[in-house]
C-alpha cells in the first residue's frame, strides 16, 4: 500500500482535493439561512456539477494551455488562447446554476442574475484553476526529484563497483606473494594454495559482482583466506575462527570482511614468531551480524599503517550499503589490533 502511494502520491493529491473541495462546497450551501431549510438535492445537483465544470476547466488548462505555456514562455499568448474556453465554460456553469435553482428565484436566489455574482464567480474559478495548476509543477518537482535520485542511486552504485574492483587487486597482490614464497620454498603445499585460490577467484569473478550475496558464500570465502594462511605459517599458527548462530537465510554485500583479515596477517603476523596470533569471530542472533577480528601487532608501525586503501574503501562501502545498519568499532591496545563490525542484514 505504501509503495502504492509512492508511485501514484499525484493522483492520490488530486482525488484528495477534488473529493475535500465537493465536501466544503456541498457543505457551504446546505448552510441554513434565514430559517430556509436547504434543498439537499438541488444542492447535490449544484456540488456536482461544479465540480464537472471545475474540474474540466481546471484539466483543460493543465493539460493543454499549461503546457504549451511552459513550452514558449509567452503569457500574453497563453491568457489569450485560454480566456475564450475559460468565459464559455463559466457560463455554462452559471446557467447550470440558474436552471437548478430556476424555481426558487423568487426565494432568494435571485443573485445568480447579478453581476456581482458572475465576476466572483469567475474569480473562484480562476483561484481553483491556479491551485490545480501549481499540481502540474509539484509533479514536475516530484519527478525532478525521482531524476535526482536516480542519477544519484547510479553514482552510488558506479562507486560501490570500483571500490569494490580495487579490494581485487589488494587480495591478488597479497595471495600472490605467499604463493611466491610457498613457491620458492618449494612447499608442498603449493598445488593445494592454487586450488584454494582458484575457488576464491571463481567467487569473485562470477558470485561477487552482485549486489548482495548468501552469507554462507561469503563465509565460505574468508575461511579459503584463512586455509591459505594456514598453509603459508603451518598449521600449528594459532588461528581461531568460529561461528555462531543461524545464518543461511541471510544476505550481504560480498567482500566485506576480507580487508579486516587480510589486515590483521598483514600487520598482526611476524614468521617465526610464536607470539603471533589472529582470532575470527562470526556471531549471528536474528539478522544482526557481529564480526570481530583481532591479531597481535608485531611492531610499532602498525598504528602507522591501518588506514591503508584497502581500510578506507571498505569503511566507504560499509557507508554505501548499511549507511544506518551498521556500527564499525577499531580499537587499538599496546599488544592488540581489534576490529568490532555489527552489521543488520536482510533475509533472502
Amino acid at each position: 500500500m505504501q509503495n502504492f502511494l509512492r508511485k501514484n502520491r499525484l493522483a492520490v493529491i488530486h482525488l484528495a482535493f477534488w473529493i475535500l473541495y465537493f465536501t466544503f462546497f456541498f457543505y457551504q450551501i446546505t448552510i441554513p439561512r434565514r430559517g430556509m431549510e436547504p434543498d439537499y438535492y438541488k444542492a447535490l445537483l449544484d456540488a456536482i456539477s461544479q465540480v464537472i465544470f471545475m474540474g474540466s476547466l481546471s484539466y483543460l488548462n493543465y493539460f493543454v494551455f499549461l503546457p504549451r505555456f511552459l513550452k514558449h514562455r509567452n503569457a500574453l499568448r497563453y491568457f489569450g488562447e485560454f480566456i475564450l474556453p475559460f468565459a464559455v465554460i463559466i457560463a455554462c456553469n452559471i446557467f447550470i446554476k440558474r436552471q437548478i435553482y430556476l424555481e426558487d428565484i423568487g426565494n432568494g436566489k435571485s443573485y445568480f442574475f447579478k453581476q456581482r455574482f458572475i465576476f466572483l464567480h469567475s474569480v473562484y474559478s480562476a483561484f481553483i484553476v491556479s491551485f490545480v495548476a501549481m499540481l502540474r509543477f509539484a509533479q514536475d518537482w516530484f519527478d525532478l526529484e525521482a531524476k535526482r535520485k536516480e542519477i544519484e542511486n547510479e553514482k552510488l552504485v558506479s562507486e560501490l563497483r570500483f571500490l569494490k574492483e580495487q579490494i581485487n587487486p589488494h587480495f591478488l597482490f597479497n595471495t600472490l606473494n605467499n604463493l611466491y614464497y610457498l613457491a620458492h620454498t618449494q612447499s608442498p603445499n603449493t598445488k593445494e594454495v592454487i586450488a584454494k585460490l582458484s575457488q576464491m577467484m571463481r567467487y569473485m569473478i562470477y558470485e561477487a559482482n552482485n549486489e548482495t550475496v548468501p552469507v554462507s558464500k561469503e563465509i565460505e570465502y574468508i575461511s579459503n583466506y584463512i586455509d591459505l594462511e594456514k598453509l603459508r605459517l603451518e598449521d600449528d599458527f594459532p588461528i581461531e575462527f568460529s561461528i555462531t548462530g543461524e545464518y543461511q537465510h541471510l544476505k550481504i554485500t560480498p567482500l566485506i570482511f576480507i580487508t579486516f583479515l587480510e589486515n590483521a596477517f598483514k600487520h598482526g603476523v611476524e614468521s617465526g614468531d610464536s607470539k603471533s596470533w589472529v582470532k575470527v569471530s562470526l556471531v549471528f542472533e536474528e539478522k544482526t551480524c557481529i564480526y570481530k577480528v583481532s591479531n597481535s601487532k608485531k611492531n610499532s608501525e602498525f598504528g602507522s599503517e591501518k588506514s591503508g586503501i584497502g581500510l578506507k574503501n571498505t569503511v566507504r562501502r560499509l557507508n554505501l550499503s548499511y549507511h544506518n545498519a551498521h556500527n564499525l568499532q577499531i580499537n587499538e591496545d599496546l599488544d592488540s589490533y581489534n576490529v568490532t563490525l555489527e552489521i543488520n542484514l536482510k533475509e533472502q
